[in-house]
């Protein structure tokens, strides 16, 4: 389930904001149009809209005109900067442009035409290795997880997110392949409601066992000895362990750890921010106030109402229980183990 195909100079996106009633696909030529949909949340998950603006920068490299090599570099700076600028707490964004960026000024002694191509291929190795390094997890978590488990995820971690398998949906997919019998419980995820709207689709689709509950559910069923894990994706991890994710996984992971139950989290190194000491530094989005105020366009809270939206939390590695990577398994003490991958 690919949310993201390049192909012929134009990305084709799953609009994320129609599922699960809707299945409609974006197209985009320009990168004007990738960080838009970036911006817009046509695409989301950490590891897809990193790749997602990699192929915003291909696709900008080839439309600028210049014979001057100085120029293009100042073009493509100009359309990097834009790109970042489209959402601030995922770091697999910024990874990507930093690593699109590199392989550019890396081919300046080539042509332009080169160094155009030279972009569009780092992109398309980057969108097959997201594949590859999801798939690693899944394998990689499989250890995790034992026969009856069932599993409580927050938010959308799934192919959705990535470029395909998913991070912590690749986990239970793997399991579910290997024939372990899982269930899954999955949060609504307010105020976007990824975990209603996709990840309830996804695992649906893939003939996955799921069960859909409200946010405030979660202690319910954790006390009631339903849960026997949790894992989430994650859009920044520090390099003490300290996870930025969708909005409310720090209640789940407080939650979690009251009742005793393992909290994993599952994301490529590309998501470990290795210059970010702790969560403390990690930059949180805030987004409209009509994403609280209305849910699928009709609204639901008076209007002129004060609003706060974060759009992710951090929550702090004393209550995470493993790092699922495609490097294998990071257990605490997290600092000294995450230096020890670091590139």
């Amino acid at each position: 389930m690919r949310p993201l195909e390049y192909k012929d100079g134009a990305l084709k996106l799953i609009d994320q904001t129609k599922l699960p009633t809707q299945k409609i696909y974006v197209e985009c030529t320009t990168y004007m149009e990738v960080a838009e949909a970036i911006k817009n949340m046509i695409v989301r998950g950490a590891p897809a809209i990193g790749v997602t603006a990699a192929y915003g920068i291909a696709i900008g490299a080839q439309s600028i005109k210049t014979q001057s090599k100085s120029e293009f570099m100042q073009n493509i700076e100009e359309i990097c900067n834009i790109l970042r600028s489209t959402r601030p707490t995922a770091v697999n964004l910024f990874w990507a442009v930093d690593r699109i960026y590199k392989t550019a000024l890396s081919h300046m002694e080539k042509s332009l035409d080169e160094i155009k191509q030279a972009i569009l291929n780092e992109a398309i190795m980057m969108d097959s290795e997201d594949v590859e390094a999801n798939k690693a997890i899944g394998k990689n978590g499989l250890s995790l997880i034992k026969d009856n488990f069932t599993i409580l995820t927050h938010c959308n971690a799934g192919a959705l997110a990535t470029c395909d398998y998913g991070t912590a949906l690749g986990v239970i997919r793997a399991a579910h392949d290997a024939g372990k019998n899982i269930n899954v419980y999955a949060d609504e995820t307010r105020p976007y409601l990824q975990g209603a709207r996709l990840t309830a689709w996804e695992l649906t689709q893939d003939g996955i066992p799921v069960t859909l509950i409200c946010d405030n559910m979660a202690g319910h069923f954790m006390k009631s000895g339903v849960i026997d894990c949790v894992i989430v994706g994650a859009d920044r991890i520090a390099i003490n362990g300290d996870t930025a994710n969708k909005i409310g996984t720090y209640s789940v992971a407080v939650l979690a750890h009251e009742n005793k139950i393992p909290l994993y989290v599952a994301a490529p190194l590309s998501t470990i921010d290795f210059l970010t000491e702790s969560g403390d530094s990690i930059p949180i989005e805030e987004r409209v106030s009509s994403e609280v105020t209305h849910i699928m366009g009709v609204q639901i809270a008076p209007s002129e109402i004060k609003v706060a939206n974060p759009s992710f939390d951090v929550t702090p590695n004393k209550y995470i229980s493993a790092i699922i990577t495609e490097k294998g398994i990071i257990y605490p003490p997290f600092k000294d183990n995450i230096i020890a991958l670091a590139p």
